[in-house]
Order: C-alpha cells, then structure tokens, then sequence
C-alpha cells in the first residue's frame, strides 16, 4: 500500500511543472510578509480578548517560557510532517533548519498528490484543534495569552505549507499529480 502512495524515479512521462523554494530571494520575503500578516490577523483579536478577561502577568520569565514553547512547537509542527510522511511512506526523512524555514520532506522519492496533501495539512489540523481548545479550557488569562502567541505563530508559521496545499487545489487537481519535497523545496511533476 506504500508504494502507492510514492515513486522512487520520476515515471516516464512526467515533466517539472511548478517549484516552490522557501530560500530564494522574493518567494521567500513574500511568504515571510505573508506570515507576519496572518500572525497579527490572529493575535490582535485574541490579544485584545484576552486581556479584557482579566489581569495578564507578562515578565521576563513569561517571555522566556514562550521562546522556549516556541522551540518546542517548531519542532514538534515539523516531526508532525515527519510523522504524516513516514506514516504514507515508510521513507526516509529529512530535517533541517536555514534562515528562512524550518522543514521536513522526503527528497529521494516523488510523493503522489493524496500524500502530500496529508503531510502539508498535518501540522495545521493538529496545532490549530490543540490551541484552540486550549484556549477554551485554560482558566488563567495568562496561559490563555501564552497559547494565543503561539497559535499566532502557528498560523503564520504554516504559510507554506498553506500555500502548498493552495496550489494543489487551484493549480494541480490531478491525483496522479508528484511533488519531490526536500523541505525548503518543492517540486511538482505532471504528466
């Protein structure tokens, strides 16, 4: 069932249709504005709520707990890529970090359409259901302010993966559709 899901060589008959590659030049500042953007679209409102809800504690402490959260959730919203790709291939991943993008990907194989789909929309539906429901459970205006900086960050944080899925339903309907993701940079194949 695995193979089925990728291919090891390109198939005869595809060619290079469309690249994303989050470390070049104007693609990258784009989908960096992009982020910043759906962060303050999230955070102004959550913020604003929260902190008529009641006393917020902000300190150092508080601002050095979040970075590390941050570190945290970085990794573990890539290892949910990881995890999705290993799942619907069994292959061998790839992790990295430059200084425009975390990532993850698989570069030795060509993922069909259905698995790529998966691995871009993993860490956007699991982080968003936990921080979400968070914010509903957590009593304390500050926990609340916590988790509402990082859903911030998490929202941004998928622009890519966003844009991705974005160009798959716009762009490359097709099923049979492959992408080579080696984390920064994604190539789709049509035939």
């Amino acid at each position: 069932m695995k193979s089925q899901n990728f291919e090891r060589t390109l198939p005869e008959g595809y060619k290079e249709s469309y690249v994303i590659d989050a470390t070049k030049g104007k693609f990258s500042l784009w989908l960096n504005v992009i982020a910043m953007a759906l962060m303050v679209v999230i955070a102004v409102p959550l913020v604003i709520v929260i902190f008529h809800m009641g006393e917020v504690h902000v300190s150092s402490t508080f601002l050095l707990i979040l970075c590390g959260l941050l570190i945290v959730y970085t990794i573990l919203h890539e290892l949910t890529h990881g995890i999705a790709y290993k799942l619907m291939t069994g292959e061998k991943l790839t992790f990295g970090l430059t200084l425009t993008v975390a990532y993850c990907g698989v570069p030795k194989i060509y993922v069909y359409r259905k698995t790529a789909m998966v691995a871009l929309l993993a860490p956007f539906t699991v982080y968003s259901i936990l921080f979400i429901a968070l914010l509903v459970a957590l009593p304390d205006p500050t926990m609340k302010l916590a988790v509402a900086l990082l859903f911030a960050i998490h929202f941004g944080g998928c622009a890519g993966d966003l844009y991705d899925t974005f160009i798959y339903l716009t762009k490359f309907k097709d099923p049979t559709t492959l992408m080579q993701d080696t984390g920064p940079r994604q190539t789709f194949y049509t035939k």
